[in-house]
């Protein structure tokens, strides 16, 4: 049962749509009891980290979540601050994170990048996968995404780096390790690429 966390943040509502139109069960998950069936995760988010990290503190669900995650493998897939979550800290905020894979989120360095580059990144851009993937399965190149965001994850392994999207210079925008996903990107937002994507977890 693919299971969509709801702590108050993120458009839950549009991945159980797109899991409904694949014939993919799928739960939402308000409080720990609704976690029993899960089999997969997806940790979505948007907003600032500490805001982030408080709600799910708050939820009631951060220890299952972490049980099922870490004690029991259960693959679980971050989303926009759902994956920043999943470092170790972030420069946007005071309080630690997941620290499921090791990283830290940073702020983008507009006086490093070209003349007109903005904050925040936003809109479309080109996704390239770093290494093989069945996150990225039938999407090898090509592939376009939905972004939203000022800040990134840097992997301190780069064997945890899943791909990477050009804005002012290459970060890594889709990271992994073991049973741990996350993508800075909004699949809910990006037509048939997201949909595939999340197919794809599915199939994990």
């Amino acid at each position: 049962m693919i299971t969509i966390i709801d702590y108050g943040l993120g458009n839950v509502l549009a991945f159980v749509n797109v899991y409904k139109r694949l014939n993919i069960p799928v739960a939402v998950a308000k409080r720990a009891d609704d976690l029993a069936q899960a089999s997969k995760l997806i940790l979505p988010g948007v907003g600032s980290f500490d805001h982030a990290i408080k709600q799910l503190n708050m939820s009631g669900m951060r220890e299952s979540v972490e049980q099922l995650v870490k004690r029991d493998g259960i693959p679980i897939l971050g989303i926009c601050v759902g994956m920043q979550m999943l470092a170790a800290c972030s420069d946007e905020g005071k309080l630690p994170g997941l620290g499921w894979i090791d990283g830290k989120v940073k702020k983008f360095d507009i006086a490093s990048m070209p003349s007109g580059t903005y904050l925040p990144h936003m809109g479309w851009n080109d996704v390239k996968p770093a290494r093989d993937s069945r996150l990225f399965k039938g999407m090898e190149t090509d592939s376009r995404f939905y972004f939203l965001h000022s800040y990134y994850f840097e992997c301190h392994q780069q064997q945890d780096v899943l791909a990477v999207t050009d804005y002012g210079g290459l970060f890594s925008c889709a990271i992994h390790h073991d049973n741990v996903y996350g993508v800075q990107f909004h699949p809910e937002k990006s037509h048939h690429f997201g949909t595939q994507l999340l197919k794809n977890f599915a199939e994990v």
